[in-house]
């Protein structure tokens, strides 16, 4: 299948390259590289040993684009590209939707200009706003800053894409925090400026490029403390775009669930059984949940296995420590055994 991969040179993106292209698709990435490195796709090259083609378009300049599309002809398109950053939405929000709704709808026409009709859409679990109660399902969604505005609107698009369009098969897939890096150590994490994600930033610090790592606020309902995220590895994301692609067919039936695989709780902390991969289709439009091992900063080891710390605090409480009192902690700068933590 001829795939078009709009912001294929960034960290999600490129990792997908790779899944699709070892899954036998024929791919062209599509990025303007405002936050991503021309040295990601010799890269991909070096790991794929083969040419990746692409073409620097921004998905706003809809002539460039659909120059592209009527060159390549694609027969799917997995969308990636657009802005991120939560604080910045905040900064700078008439950018944040003229890049991710106007650039998504320049991509949808652009696909109905060549007639193709299947899409992924990388969507975000911050439509979900700020859940009510645990663990999230489908409703209701909300979002309570710009970039998760811009997603959800460009959500609300593609339902009604999907309505009009009855021969349109559409896949969303809302997912959590992304972390890690191909096993190769050729591609990853590597955002241009000061980083907007936790891992990366821990990274740098580790290696010296920074001085030390934030962490904030030490009353969280945590039996620590400190807040806790939940993760989702790079590479496990990119094969579920890639298996998307495979699942959102309009003949398939109106669900569909994935292989079972183990995951970290998070209001337990403990391993509880999940599919790595749920959906619900209804009218050609699929949205999915990629659920993978969850990594804790703290608690549990990168792979996902908990470790020592982990399990006391499940033997803890659970959910938290709110039944036992928890020492207060002073706002001080912690310099710890592998890179130095200032706790605010």
């Amino acid at each position: 299948m001829r795939v078009l991969v709009t912001g294929g040179a960034g960290y999600i993106g490129s990792h997908t390259i790779v899944e699709a292209l070892r899954a036998g698709h024929d791919v062209l990435v599509v990025d303007n590289f405002s936050n991503a490195s021309r040295d990601v796709i010799a890269r991909l090259g070096r790991l794929t040993n083969r040419e990746v083609p692409v073409r620097e378009v921004d998905i706003r300049d809809r002539a460039a684009l659909d120059e592209v599309f009527d060159d390549f002809r694609p027969e799917a398109v997995i969308h990636f590209a657009g802005l991120k950053a939560v604080g910045e939405s905040s900064q700078i929000p008439a950018k944040y939707y003229a890049v991710n709704v106007a650039g998504s709808i320049n991509v949808i026409e652009a696909l109905e200009q060549v007639g193709c009709t299947r899409l992924v859409f990388s969507s975000s679990a911050t439509v979900y706003g700020d859940p009510q109660y645990l663990p999230i399902d489908e409703l209701p969604l909300s979002a309570s800053n710009p970039y998760g505005r811009s997603k959800l609107q460009v959500e609300d698009i593609l339902r009604d894409q999907a309505a009009a369009r009855p021969d349109w098969a559409i896949a969303i897939l809302r997912y959590f925090n992304p972390v890690g890096a191909h096993d190769s150590g050729l591609i990853g994490e590597t955002p241009s400026g000061t980083p907007n994600n936790l891992m990366p930033y821990v990274a740098q610090v580790a290696s010296g490029e920074r001085e030390y790592l934030s962490v904030f606020g030490h009353d969280y309902d945590t039996c620590d403390g400190t807040g806790v995220r939940d993760y989702i590895h790079v590479v496990d994301l990119a094969a579920a775009h890639v298996a998307a692609l495979r699942w959102h067919d309009p003949s398939i039936s109106a669900s569909a669930t994935a292989r079972p695989c183990s995951r970290w709780s998070r209001a337990s902390r403990r391993p509880a059984a999940g599919p790595c991969l749920t959906g619900l289709r209804r009218d050609g439009l699929a949205t999915w949940h990629p659920v993978m091992p969850t990594r804790r900063v703290r608690g549990a080891s990168l792979d996902g296995r908990p470790n020592a710390a982990s399990m006391r605090c499940a033997r803890a409480g659970g959910s938290g420590s709110a039944d036992r009192p928890r020492p207060q902690r002073k706002k001080t700068r912690y310099r710890g055994p592998f890179f130095p933590i200032e706790r605010r």
